[in-house]
């Protein structure tokens, strides 16, 4: 009996942190205008003297688009930015590419979710 105990307990845990980790697009959104949109622009055709515009990234490499900036080490990287390359990223991106110019973090791991939604949701419909 406590075995069985003991695995719903722990079935239950791992649906917690499978839940935490499931972004919503619309809370994404204001992480985006509070940590990303100082720099980044998200709607199409629009530039960033800064940084590139995040419209459609989630169906693009690293330092493909037109923007002029890209650090060697990201355009050197061509990562094929997907929710967990974009996840993992957003947790360190010197981490994932050394010398890259990102120097943001989302440490925590519900907004970085949330933001993750929002950017692999900017593609056209």
């Amino acid at each position: 009996m406590k075995i069985f105990v003991a695995s719903i307990l722990a079935a239950l845990a791992a649906a917690g942190q499978a839940s935490a980790a499931e972004g919503s697009a619309d809370a994404g959104k204001a992480v985006f205008d509070m940590k990303c949109a100082m720099c980044h622009a998200s709607a199409p055709g629009v530039r960033s003297p800064v940084a590139p515009n995040l419209f459609g990234v989630g169906q693009r490499v690293s330092g493909s688009s037109d923007f002029a900036g890209y650090s060697p080490a990201l355009k050197k990287a061509a990562v094929p930015w997907n929710s967990k390359s974009l996840d993992q990223f957003l947790t360190g991106p010197n981490k994932m590419v050394p010398g890259t110019r990102m120097v943001i973090t989302v440490p925590d791991a519900q907004k970085r979710a949330d933001l993750v939604a929002y950017l692999v949701s900017l593609k056209k419909k």
